[in-house]
Formats: C-alpha cells, sequence, structure tokens
C-alpha cells in the first residue's frame, strides 16, 4: 500500500513540473511578443511619421487604346509553285536516263526512255504492211474511177488500209508513252529510277521530281476547328527560320475540302520572287489573322490574376484624398496572342495599371510610385 502511494505522488510530482515548465515557456513567449510589437511599433512610426498605413512602391503604366490582332499559328513548309512528281506513262525497263539531279529541263524535254523493241519491231512490220495495202488501193481506186471493178473491192481494199494505219497510230503512241518527259520548266530534284529497273505508273514511287520555284508557295495543314475563320484574302505573317525573317502576304487559296484521316484543310499562300533561294519542304512559321481589333485596350497577361471566387482581376493606382491606393478592379477578359490578353470591359484608357508589387498588394493598400 506505501508503494502504491508513493507511485502516485511521484507521477503528480513529474506531473507539476511539466505544467509549470510549459507555464514558464508560455510566459517567456509573451515577453518576446511584446518586445517585437514594440519594436515594430517604433520602426512604424519612425518611417510613417504621420500614422499612414504601410506603403507599398510599386510601377504603374497609364493604358491607352490601340489596335490588337490575333493570329493562328501552324506550322507549314515552302514550296515551288509547280511541284511535279513524274511518272511514266508505260510500264517498262529503263534503258537510258538523259539528265541528272540539278538539271534545268524545259516542258516536253525527253528525260529518259524505257525498252519499247518489241512495239518498234512491230511498227516495222505494219510499215511494210501499210506500203503493200497502200500500193493495192491505189491500184484498186484507179480501176474504181474508171469504172472498172467492184465497188466492193474497192471499200475492202480502203478498208485494209486504214486499219493498218490505224493500228501504226496506235503502235507510235504506245512507244511515245516509253519516253518520260518533263510536263514543265523547272529543275530537277529528285531521280528515283535506275538503269535496268522496272518503272511504271502504278509504282508509288515517282520516276523524277521536277520543281519550278520561279514562283514559291508557303503551304500548311490547319485543324478543321478554324475552317469558318480563315478565307482567301486574309492576312498573314510568315516567318522563316533559316532567315530569321518574317514577311507578311494574304491568303490565296484556303481549301473547302476537310481530309477525313487527319480533319485539316489546305492553306496555300503564294510568296513574290526575290533574291532568297527557296528549298522545297523549308520550315516556314505560318500566322493567320483571324480576329483584329483597331481600337482596344489589351495588357500583358502575367498582369491579370485570379480568384476562384471572384474572377479576373487587376490591379490600378488611384488618388483619393491626396493618397496614392491600390484598388482591385474585375475584369472581363478576351482573346489573348503574343503575351497580350485583350480587355474586354473593367479599364478604361487613362487607367494606370500597377505593373511590378501588385502580387502581394490588396484593396485599398498605401501605394507609391514616381
Amino acid at each position: 500500500m506505501k508503494k502504491l502511494f508513493f507511485v502516485i505522488g511521484l507521477l503528480f510530482f513529474v506531473s507539476s513540473c511539466s505544467t509549470h515548465d510549459k507555464k514558464a515557456q508560455l510566459e517567456q513567449l509573451k515577453k518576446e511578443h511584446d518586445n517585437i510589437a514594440t519594436q515594430i511599433s517604433s520602426l512604424e512610426k519612425e518611417l510613417y511619421p504621420a500614422g499612414n498605413k504601410q506603403v507599398t512602391n510599386v510601377s504603374v503604366e497609364s493604358l491607352s487604346k490601340k489596335a490588337f490582332d490575333h493570329y493562328i499559328e501552324v506550322q507549314g513548309r515552302i514550296d515551288g509553285n509547280e511541284n511535279i512528281a513524274v511518272s511514266p506513262r508505260s510500264a517498262g525497263i529503263v534503258i537510258k536516263i538523259l539528265v541528272k539531279e540539278g538539271d534545268f529541263v524545259k516542258k516536253g524535254q525527253l528525260l529518259a526512255e524505257l525498252d519499247a523493241d518489241v512495239a518498234k519491231q512491230n511498227l516495222k512490220d505494219l510499215e511494210t504492211q501499210l506500203a503493200f495495202a497502200t500500193d493495192m488501193y491505189e491500184r484498186q481506186k484507179a480501176l474504181w474511177d474508171q469504172k472498172i471493178g467492184s465497188e466492193a473491192q474497192y471499200l475492202d481494199i480502203k478498208n485494209k488500209k486504214e486499219s493498218v494505219e490505224n493500228k501504226i497510230a496506235a503502235l507510235k503512241e504506245q512507244i511515245n508513252m516509253s519516253s518520260i518527259t518533263s510536263p514543265i520548266d523547272g529543275t530537277i530534284e529528285d531521280i528515283p529510277i535506275k538503269v535496268g529497273q522496272m518503272a511504271s505508273a502504278a509504282n508509288p514511287q515517282p520516276a523524277f521530281r521536277v520543281i519550278n520555284f520561279t514562283r514559291a508557295k508557303a503551304v500548311a495543314d490547319v485543324g478543321e476547328a478554324y475552317s469558318a475563320k480563315i478565307n482567301t484574302g486574309d492576312q498573314v505573317r510568315i516567318f522563316l527560320p533559316d532567315y530569321n525573317e518574317e514577311i507578311q502576304e494574304r491568303v490565296t487559296f484556303a481549301s473547302k475540302f476537310i481530309n477525313p484521316t487527319n480533319r485539316t484543310f489546305n492553306v496555300e499562300i503564294e510568296i513574290p520572287a526575290n533574291d532568297k533561294i527557296f528549298r522545297a519542304n523549308m520550315i516556314a512559321v505560318i500566322r493567320i489573322k483571324d480576329y483584329s481589333n483597331p481600337s482596344t485596350i489589351a495588357v500583358p497577361q502575367n498582369f491579370i490574376q485570379s480568384s476562384k471566387d471572384e474572377g479576373l482581376y487587376v490591379f490600378i493606382a488611384k488618388d483619393e484624398n491626396g493618397k496614392k491606393i491600390a484598388r482591385k478592379v474585375f475584369i472581363k477578359a478576351g482573346v489573348t496572342y503574343n503575351g497580350l490578353t485583350e480587355v474586354t470591359s473593367g479599364l478604361n484608357e487613362g487607367d494606370k495599371i500597377i505593373t511590378a508589387g501588385y502580387k502581394d498588394l490588396y484593396d485599398g493598400q498605401n501605394i507609391d510610385y514616381k
């Protein structure tokens, strides 16, 4: 029993000591708090002898209305106004290639020949037949002109002669199809075929690629979502990374066809001839104007803050009773482009928007600026 009383007494003593230590710690913290509060009050009186609230230094900028444009930006490529993949019109073994990459060729110029020996031999045979048929026809015609012989004989000979002539014409066309010619004036950019290789129109790879860069164009595949916003004649800016230069043109073609595979449509912009050397598939960043306001207020996007309950707002500087005050102004934002956001309501021309020091401000706070 004595032991039990001893243990209870010991626990009570420890508890009392612990409580006493906590009270002492609390009293010490209160003294430190009072000391810090006194120092803060002393510094505030020294800094703001008139009794003003804390003043925050900020930077401001007076708002004015300016033109604001929004652009759709897509990555495109440079192409020649005429970029032709040339394929043979008939199948055959390539026996001769008459040009090399980089050569300038004229429209109709022979580029390569396919094997047509069988057709040429057949042509010789038909030409021999035609010579005989022509001789027989002329003899029969001379007799018929003298009313000698029957009309049936004359018409039969005439029909045989014309049949051979038609066969010769068809065979010559077939032989011509074994020649690959250039459809345009331009430069040979690629020759995938080789001598001895089978070439045909069914081959997915063309025999030659001929490009005419007398006139160049920028082309791009634009998403279907912009189909109602882009039309022929729209202003466009084309940035050429290889030249670090931007040119301004207008859309010359906006396709009405949506590609069902990738849901895009084709846009083209002709580029006038100049001293630049363009190459097919050179990168071109195409910026197409889809919105323009000639006079509106636009502010840098990072000046706009957001509140979950209240929405978008900015801080502006106001002069109230001789004091400079920060005021929170709620706004409605329009489109954003290139770091600027159009403000459709909430701000007026001449307002002084706070451009630095706005992050920690509250409505009604005293501020100072030059």
